[in-house]
């Protein structure tokens, strides 16, 4: 790649350079025109459209944060990002609901992680309210449990929409069917080259591209220290969503960072029921006839994934059961709502989880955004990021315009 050696002015493209057109890329974006008009912002999205993959392909839930370790980004931006996240729907007319939702214990096992629940939720600043068998029938008649906590603030809204609108609002250059394939860092910024060959040069380059995020970050020459293993969350639409009328979550296993199958009334008024998570044999594997050899070798490849293949082998197997077995999650959905079926499941999209897996077969568990010379890597940003996504945008823009800063004050310098 050839890029003027001074690249002064107006050999500069634009002043930031953002990777990724989904919810995170987008907010970016959204905040660094905020935060600093008149900054040049380009953003690549290598679909013909935002949020094709983690943002337009999930339950839709606004997260109140009740699950996250205190202080943690993950609690900080969630509870932050819930409220910010409802003003913007309601600012720009894009259909939301704040409907709360039913954790529910099923078994007398979960009965104390629960009330851990109760804990963290409170020392998060969040509003929970603990609930008997018959309160839980009252919020939702056909659902069956010990023990429940109702959370108020939580919702659902089109997070699709939401990604355009802040797109649209940035005032940022938006190029889509523009994948990058190399990328130059040298002293005075940063050169992109795109699939289609266009070389665009920037003075920051943001890396949000999600499932691809490692794959970009060493693309810049940097050892991001993790790989990104896809998961597929599988879901099903209940034939007869009339039998649930919010949102109703299990009581998660804290050793797995996923949720567990659960019932969501989106806007539509439909109600999806997962997801189910198993590995994906492709960064955007939706089914499981989707494979491409050379992801899935450097998934084989990378130590963490034996090692957390070791660890939850049990959890792992019980969650491809479900996959390959209707009546297995009829049963599993029996649990919360014993009313179901196995033909009241239909199947539905699947979405496509980016977990961030260190060499030591840790599961990231925060968000995990990491620097570089003129560069500011996004390398996991799971659930909660759609919900987190205002504050996730400043905190990432904060980090690009002080790397702009620094770039400009160096220049003077050498000028």
């Amino acid at each position: 790649m050839t890029a003027s050696g001074h690249g002064f002015g107006h050999d500069f493209d634009c002043d930031v350079l953002v990777i990724g057109g989904g919810i995170v890329g987008l907010s970016t974006a959204y905040a660094l025109t905020r935060a600093a008009p008149g900054t040049r912002v380009t953003v690549l999205e290598k679909e013909p459209g935002p949020a094709r993959h983690q943002t337009g392909r999930n339950s839709g839930v606004i997260h109140s944060g009740v699950y996250y370790r205190p202080g943690s980004l993950k609690a900080r931006f969630a509870v932050r990002g819930a409220a910010e996240m409802v003003k913007f729907c309601a600012e720009y007319g894009i259909d939301h609901k704040v409907s709360g939702k039913l954790i529910v214990a099923t078994g007398r096992d979960e009965l104390p992680r629960l009330h851990a629940l109760v804990q963290r939720g409170r020392e998060n600043g969040i509003p929970v309210r603990e609930l008997g068998p018959a309160q839980i029938s009252e919020y939702e008649p056909e659902v069956r449990g010990l023990a429940a906590i109702h959370v108020g603030t939580t919702g659902v809204c089109d997070f699709g929409a939401v990604a355009a609108q802040l797109g649209a609002a940035s005032g940022a250059e938006i190029r889509y069917d523009e994948e990058v394939t190399a990328v130059d860092r040298r002293s005075w910024g940063v050169a992109v080259r795109t699939a289609s060959g266009t070389v665009i040069r920037a003075r920051v380059l943001v890396n949000c591209a999600g499932l691809h995020c490692d794959h970009v970050a060493r693309l810049a020459g940097d050892d991001p220290g993790m790989r990104i293993l896809p998961f597929r969350g599988e879901y099903y639409e209940l034939a007869r969503p009339d039998l649930v009328r919010a949102l109703v979550y299990p009581v998660p296993d804290p050793a797995f960072p996923f949720l567990g199958v659960h019932l969501t009334r989106g806007i539509d008024g439909g109600v999806h029921v997962g997801p189910n998570a198993v590995p994906a044999l492709a960064r955007e594997g939706y089914s499981w006839s989707a494979v491409r050899p050379r992801e899935l070798a450097e998934t084989l490849g990378w130590p963490g994934t034996w090692r957390i293949a070791r660890r939850h082998w049990r959890y792992g197997a019980g969650e491809l059961h479900r996959s390959l077995s209707r009546r297995a999650f009829a049963t599993a959905v029996r649990r919360l709502l014993p009313a179901v079926t196995e033909d009241d499941l239909r199947p539905a999209a699947a979405g496509v989880r980016a977990q961030a897996v260190l060499r030591d077969g840790t599961l990231a568990d925060d968000f995990l955004i990491r620097e570089a010379p003129r560069t500011v890597h996004v390398l996991n940003a799971p659930s909660p990021a759609a919900t987190a996504s205002l504050p996730i945008g400043r905190e990432v823009a904060r980090r690009a315009l002080t790397a702009l800063a620094e770039g400009r004050v160096a220049r003077g310098l050498a000028g």
